[in-house]
């Protein structure tokens, strides 16, 4: 078996709610996502707001809700780690950016602990919750999304897609992104990482 073939095993196996994939993912890519995040946090005053774990655990959050709802074509590892490095960017920029416009006052800013190390171990407990948060973003989707995250969680194409529900799969593609981003504003997934 091919290692392509393989990725996209891994990556099915990612959309359907694996735990063991997930588990896999995370040991995997979530030294690489801290480190990511530590290098974007060398300004002093965003490293004394924002912990690379905080940071860590969004982006895993997004992104595992996101893949199981079919919204990212991923066909080699290198374009995951390349997805997962724009996504902590983007979560850094949304938070600083959040920060600013509060205007705080950032020497009143308690530092955190650089000593803190937090597991972010897949626990039975954080399974379930991610399967809960799964749960919440489904129910917020219309019927007609949730019928279109269900087809690429099953692995079917855009094209595909399309031929079955009628419209373009660029037009299909972007429903099913415009609606992810949504759901994800309204659950407070792309809201800055919690301190």
């Amino acid at each position: 078996m091919s290692d392509e073939n393989t990725f996209d095993q891994f990556i099915r196996r990612i959309r359907s709610g694996d735990e063991r994939a997930a588990e896999e993912l995370v040991h995997k890519y979530e030294p690489l996502i801290r480190r990511e995040v530590r290098l974007r946090l060398e300004d002093r005053r965003l490293g004394q707001l924002f912990d690379s774990m905080d940071i860590c655990q969004s982006v895993l959050a997004s992104f595992f809700v996101r893949t199981a709802a079919g919204q990212y074509d991923l066909a080699q590892p290198d374009q995951l780690l390349k997805l997962l490095v724009t996504m902590v960017r983007n979560k850094l920029a949304s938070a600083a950016r959040s920060h600013h416009r509060q205007r705080r006052d950032q020497r009143r800013e308690v530092p955190l602990g650089r000593g803190d190390v937090a597991d972010i171990s897949p626990t039975p407990s954080r399974l379930l919750a991610g399967k809960e948060l799964l749960e919440r973003v489904r129910q917020s989707l219309s019927a007609e999304e949730r019928q279109l995250a269900d087809l690429r969680s099953q692995g079917l194409a855009w094209a595909d897609i399309a031929d079955r529900l009628g419209g373009t799969p660029q037009a299909r593609r972007m429903q099913l992104s415009r609606a992810m981003d949504r759901v994800a504003r309204d659950l407070g997934l792309e809201e800055e990482a919690r301190v």
